[in-house]
């Protein structure tokens, strides 16, 4: 797997530019338009959950922190899985100009749809920064973590993304399906709430969203200063190395039909 990437690594980075300057090509604003939604996103969540509310996020018994920086971090989580999820099940219908092509690495595709997702996370967390500091709300330097604390949400998703490709592609239904499980999986993780507040019987179930875990560390390393749960994150990152190779060994299997139901 990692070798037939490899050898595809400058048709990835092609695509993948590509993919990203023609995502608001012909606006006049161009690739500002990743600041300026998520500069958007934050500003309205701060008025609604900062001023009209006054929500905080808390940790422990007495550190409390900006609610809108913690509901913008679980955003930034959810929009980088949701994004891949969602459009998996049509990448190979939507480039069906490829299947064509014999030598063509069907499997970059979904790798360069997660590489987009990756790229507005990173211009999302620099807005976040720079807004933090307006707002006076803190961060910590164990924010730098959070690469580590997202590489296995990034495998999982990826090895996902090529399961659903290839699924997709023989089955229609997919599409109508993961658009409704993606709504599951945001109102069933710590995204507008915290995972303290659930009974402890749901949060157990909570915990397997592979979500939560990202979105709980991530929140935990940049507001509160807390070094993530490596042991947490290790067991996570076993799964999602799994859930690669079998995705990837799954696409790999199917591709082979694709030509016939296309």
């Amino acid at each position: 797997m990692t070798g037939a990437l490899l050898r595809s690594l400058e048709l990835f980075w092609a695509l993948s530019k590509r993919e990203v300057a023609s995502r608001f090509k012909g606006s006049y604003g161009g690739l500002s338009w990743y600041v300026i939604q998520n500069l958007l996103l934050l500003t309205l969540y701060s008025f609604v959950f900062g001023t009209l509310f006054k929500s905080r996020w808390s940790s422990g018994d007495h550190i409390q922190g900006n609610f809108t920086i913690a509901l913008f971090i679980g955003l930034i989580v959810f929009n980088t899985f949701a994004e891949c999820i969602t459009r998996a099940p049509t990448l190979i219908l939507a480039n069906a100009n490829y299947v064509k092509k014999v030598v063509f690495p069907l499997e970059v595709l979904p790798a360069v749809t997660l590489a987009t997702a990756l790229f507005n996370a990173v211009i999302a967390f620099l807005v976040l920064i720079v807004v933090a500091f307006i707002l006076k709300a803190p961060l910590h330097w164990e924010g730098l973590w959070i690469p580590v604390i997202m590489a296995p949400l990034v495998l999982f998703t990826l090895g996902a993304a090529w399961f659903l490709a290839a699924l997709g592609t023989y089955i229609r239904d997919i599409n109508q399906m993961v658009t409704l499980l993606i709504s599951a999986f945001m109102f069933l993780s710590p995204l507008f709430y915290q995972i303290t507040a659930l009974p402890k019987a749901v949060q157990t179930w909570v915990m397997f969203n592979p979500l939560t875990i990202p979105m709980q560390e991530s929140r935990g390393a940049l507001m509160f200063g807390e070094t993530p749960d490596f042991g947490l994150l290790s067991i996570y990152l076993g799964v999602a190395i799994l859930a690669a190779v079998s995705g990837y060994s799954f696409f790999q299997k199917a591709r082979g039909g694709f030509a016939d139901v296309l």
